[in-house]
């Protein structure tokens, strides 16, 4: 069994479909405080470092067992993207979003003991329609809230596929974590049969 250090219900859904027997911590770190301490890095790089935070954070209060650290993030236009603080913050990202390539970064990273043992990231790249004033409120009708919880503001398991109209990547790292990669380090480590 491993420690998902997150409470992401898109994460734990990855896990269970897979058949990986978890359970969860959510990690408790500044992540704004661990981005701005970073720099002027790629976003990639960003994605990696909390996912490692994250893993690092909760593997020191939980001796011997492996934790999982996952993050993801969005970048585009030469700016990156966090959740949306607000409806009113989504509309600006989605009107930001028109038109343009949008990638999403994400990483896990595998930690025991405070020790990180494994670190891997993966984009995927979503070319957004142009999206029109009217399509924004209505999608934001119908997807608010529960996109507030959504990097990108969409859950490309429901209605906000409509959002794109080419996607390049795994349909893991969309949901928010390089499933597959994670899967090949846990077979590696024996924790899931070869």
């Amino acid at each position: 069994m491993i420690v998902l250090a997150s409470k992401s219900a898109s994460r734990r859904a990855m896990l269970e479909a897979a058949a990986i027997p978890f359970r969860c911590q959510p990690a408790d770190v500044d992540e704004r405080a661990i981005e701005a301490g970073l720099g002027a890095v790629e976003p990639g790089q960003v994605a990696l470092a909390l996912a490692e935070a994250k893993a690092l954070a909760v593997s020191r209060g939980t001796p011997q067992e492996l934790v999982l650290g996952s993050d993801s993030l969005v970048s585009c236009g030469g700016r990156r993207f966090d959740k949306p603080a607000s409806r009113k913050d989504a509309a600006e990202h989605l009107r930001f979003f028109s038109g343009r390539v949008m990638e999403l970064h994400s990483a896990a990273t595998l930690a025991r003991d405070g020790v990180a043992l494994w670190s891997e990231g993966a984009v995927a790249r979503l070319r957004v329609a142009t999206l029109s004033e009217a399509f924004i409120a209505r999608y934001l009708d119908a997807e608010w809230p529960e996109v507030s919880a959504c990097v990108g503001v969409f859950r490309i398991e429901g209605r906000g596929v409509q959002l794109f109209e080419a996607i390049e990547g795994d349909h893991f790292t969309i949901l928010g974590m390089p499933l597959l990669r994670v899967q090949s380090a846990l077979r590696r480590m024996g924790v899931l049969p070869q």
